[in-house]
């Protein structure tokens, strides 16, 4: 079956892939992951989806609005250490 919806739910468990393989320590693999992406549009796509869709599911969850958790969201990014320098 091919179509936009078996296409894009590949690029998600793609886009899912990439960070548990870099939760857990495989950075080999989800370097790989990251390169198996066809285009940058293909990998935006992925992970554009698999934000809205990991959103929906701590909004079911929760019963915040989506503006409230994006706010929450926004300001744990803002709190972040800046990453090491290279």
């Amino acid at each position: 079956m091919t179509g936009p919806v078996p296409v894009a739910a590949g690029l998600v468990q793609r886009a899912a892939g990439v960070i548990a393989a870099r939760r857990r320590g495989d950075l080999a693999g989800a370097e790989a992951l990251l390169a198996s992406f066809d285009t940058e549009q293909a990998r935006t796509l992925g992970f554009y989806l698999l934000a809205d869709l990991a959103l929906g599911l701590v909004r079911a969850q929760t019963g915040q609005s989506l503006d409230d958790l994006v706010r929450e969201l926004t300001l744990l990014v803002a709190a972040m250490p800046p990453p090491p320098p290279d």
